[in-house]
């Protein structure tokens, strides 16, 4: 793994950085909002099949008359919903395997029949859905099983084939159970609600696959099952869950194995723009959103955006260090990191005192261990701005940015956060 810290700009005279910073009656004193005093966050789902190449095109959700192949009936048993979040309170939750939102404790057993093709609408189900619920979230999981309700675990449709349709069964056995999880990029919130898109995308599943090798039965269905048209039933099964457009996914196997992996058109469109900045809101002109202020272990202190020239800086004010450097920290969570990239992080920092903050990429909350840089930058009371060049060794969707500031009373300034992939 390569890495570099190199400060790109002289030092200059803090005389001129406190000159330029100035505060505003609505900016100053205002500490970031953390994720367990946000507002509530409600929860409805549709669920449809979706025949467009373009993502995401909500009238192109009906199958046009030359489509190849049709899907006449897709049903699914919905057996839970869950959420996956960073928490920064005690929680007695299983963060890795998420937090269960939906069934409720009232009514354990609860299950959904969706039906895709006739495009479900779920609201009233989940009327106490609670997404924030003290926790900064990452990922929303719907969970399906297959074959509960008797007669749902097949895909029905046409193939179109010289003139003519042939009706087909495309049989989900394969699955006993699978996971959908859906990316917080993915997550458009409205009103202090979410509607999640659980989309199936019929190119996906079916575009490029050979059909006219397909054995018709004596009643003129085509089958794709384990014992007829075997190759392209597992053709389909290869395609059946990366056809969602969620970023990735879990499942079990008719084998009672767990397996999971990423959808590769989704995962890519997220990770891989050059020059893109992953740090959201790094420049603070909207204030404190995306961040997180964090104190513990005796650390206190506060935040402001303060104005300096023409950008925007976040202040943080340490009137008690704490026991350790991430007593005090600024984080940011939900960096996608591919492993062997190359990446690039920049920020500018000062400090009314020289001194010393940690700045380290760490995995998510869920194992916390370092995956790219763990550095300890040289603070001065003149602003520099520094980089440091990385390359993670595991990819992870949802890693996390700390600043550690703790240890020292001192006031400290950041701007300009940057973290983007370079190669």
């Amino acid at each position: 793994m390569m890495r570099s810290l190199c400060s790109i700009i002289g030092c200059v005279l803090v005389a001129l950085w406190f000159a330029g910073c100035s505060e505003s009656d609505t900016t100053a004193g205002i500490e970031i909002g953390n994720p367990e005093i946000a507002q509530n966050l409600g929860l409805t789902a549709e669920f449809s099949v979706d025949y467009s190449d373009a993502k995401p095109v909500a009238l192109s959700k009906v199958a046009a008359e030359d489509e190849k192949v049709v899907i006449d009936t897709f049903q699914l048993t919905l057996s839970e919903v869950r959420s996956y979040c960073s928490f920064y309170t005690g929680v007695s939750v299983d963060v890795k395997n998420g937090q269960q939102i939906w069934p409720y404790e009232d009514d354990p057993a609860a299950v959904l029949p969706i039906s895709f093709t006739d495009g479900a609408y779920v609201k009233e189900a989940f009327y106490n859905i609670n997404l924030k619920n003290g926790g900064f979230l990452k990922e929303i999981g719907v969970r399906f099983e297959v074959g509960k309700k008797e007669g749902v675990n097949s895909i029905y449709g046409r193939i179109r084939q010289n003139g003519k349709e042939i009706p087909f069964v495309y049989e989900m056995n394969n699955f006993q159970l699978f996971e959908l999880m859906y990316n917080h990029s993915q997550i458009g919130i409205q009103d202090s609600a979410v509607n999640l898109s659980v989309e199936f995308r019929v190119h996906r599943f079916v575009g490029g696959v050979d059909f006219s090798t397909a054995h018709v039965n004596d009643d003129g269905v085509i089958r794709f099952s384990k014992t007829e048209n075997a190759d392209l039933w597992k053709s389909l099964n290869d395609r059946f869950l990366p056809s969602f457009q969620c970023l990735r996914f879990k499942y079990t196997g008719a084998d009672g194995a767990e397996y999971d992996g990423f959808v590769d058109d989704i995962w890519e469109e997220i990770v891989e723009p050059l020059n893109k900045n992953f740090i959201s809101n790094g420049d603070f002109s909207d204030g404190g959103n995306e961040w997180i202020f964090h104190r513990q272990f005796n650390g206190v202190a506060d935040t402001s955006i303060v104005k300096e020239k023409n950008s925007n800086v976040m202040r943080v004010h340490v009137t008690r260090g704490g026991d350790f450097s991430y007593s005090v920290q600024l984080l940011h969570e939900n960096i996608p990191l591919v492993a062997g990239a190359t990446y690039k992080f920049i920020f500018t920092i000062w400090s009314d005192v020289d001194g010393e903050v940690t700045a380290r990429l760490a995995n998510s909350i869920y194992n916390n261990e370092t995956n790219g840089f763990q550095e300890h930058v040289k603070v001065s009371t003149s602003g520099k701005s520094f980089e440091i060049e990385f390359t993670p060794e595991k990819t992870d969707p949802n890693a996390r940015l700390d600043l550690n500031l703790g240890k020292a009373e001192r006031t400290i300034w950041i701007k300009d956060v940057q973290l983007i992939r370079i190669k």
